[in-house]
């Protein structure tokens, strides 16, 4: 039996030209970026900002190879 209060609760965010990602844990960040892309994609942006902020970088350098690889990205900077 799962305890309730330990279950992970779905974060619904509001698709808009651009999404924060510093409240997101770096293990949930390209999953959060991946679903945010497509999302956007389905309903039709031409340009979104994703903020991944400073810091050491490693947000950065995730989101830019997930952005690198994925098909429905033109480009990037």
């Amino acid at each position: 039996m799962s305890d309730p209060e330990s279950e992970e609760k779905a974060v619904v965010v509001p698709i808009e030209d651009s999404i924060d990602l510093h409240p997101f844990r770096p293990r949930d960040l390209v999953a959060v970026v991946e679903s945010y892309l497509e999302e956007a994609i389905e309903r039709g942006f031409q340009e979104v900002r994703l903020i991944h902020g400073r810091g050491t970088g490693y947000q950065r350098a995730r989101v830019r190879q997930l952005l690198d690889r994925h098909p429905g990205v033109e480009r990037f900077w």
